[in-house]
């Protein structure tokens, strides 16, 4: 039998302190293929991250990445767009507007329209006439209200409004007067009978007297309500606590 395919019966020894033959490194597999140590090792640089950069030769200590920028702040909101201008009153010229002035001269203090709404201005001392002509003259045979609004800024703090409709024309127009506090205006229930109840709740509601009328008395409030409550400077509140307080002998609900 040749000595190539000879078995060794037994193996020697080692002499005691010599190292063992080092084994053979089994081979690393990647995706199912063998790869040796080597291979490992290039395949891990090659996944490294693009961002690491590599310490210089004989400096141990890692270069850091260079810092973040800081965020730029984003630019501001632009502003809001100005807010259009509200309707204004437009002057008002018409053959009555022109007849008025004729006759009462700078007692017609403005005539405007607003919003579509036809309006004359007049002075108090002659409200009753004009109020009398836009019946008789013009056609205005309904009184579809009179009411008022208080601007406690101004000497004369109240505009005391009528509004008047003519049947036969079918048209709408209101006539304004304004007065201080206290003052008085005449009134038109010798005119119209509906000014009757709306003069009344005038003065319920604002404290407006309106002279010759048949039975000026509140008409929505207790007679003995204090004050006017449609007037900017009322303490409507401190009111309902009293009256409720002293009428009823309860604590009001407000």
């Amino acid at each position: 039998m040749p000595e190539d395919s000879k078995v060794p019966e037994s193996v020697s020894p080692q002499p005691e302190g010599a190292k063992a033959p080092a084994e053979t490194a089994a081979p690393v597999k990647l995706d199912n293929v063998a790869a040796t140590p080597k291979v490992v090792a290039e395949e891990a640089k090659a996944a490294a991250p693009a961002a690491a950069v590599a310490a210089p030769a004989g400096d141990s200590k890692p270069t850091a990445a260079p810092a973040a920028k800081p965020a730029v702040p984003s630019a501001k909101p632009p502003a809001a767009p100005a807010k259009p201008a509200g309707p204004v009153p437009e002057p008002w010229e018409s053959e009555l507007i022109t007849s008025l002035r004729q006759q009462y001269g700078s007692g017609i203090v403005e005539a405007s329209r607003y919003l579509g709404q036809r309006y004359v201005i007049v002075d108090s001392s002659i409200v009753a006439d004009i109020l009398r002509r836009m019946r008789d003259a013009e056609g205005f045979d309904y009184c579809v209200d009179i009411t008022a609004v208080h601007y406690p800024k101004r000497e004369q703090q109240f505009d005391v409004l009528y509004v008047l409709y003519s049947f036969p024309h079918n048209e709408r127009i209101r006539v304004k007067t304004r007065i201080k506090d206290g003052e008085h205006v005449p009134s038109a229930v010798s005119i119209w009978e509906t000014a009757n109840w709306l003069e009344r709740e005038a003065y319920d509601m604002f404290g407006i007297v309106f002279d010759g009328h048949p039975d000026l008395k509140r008409i929505l409030l207790p007679d003995d309500w204090h004050g006017h409550p449609l007037r900017k400077d009322y303490d409507i509140l401190q009111q309902d606590k009293e009256w409720v307080q002293i009428n009823l002998g309860i604590e009001s609900g407000q």
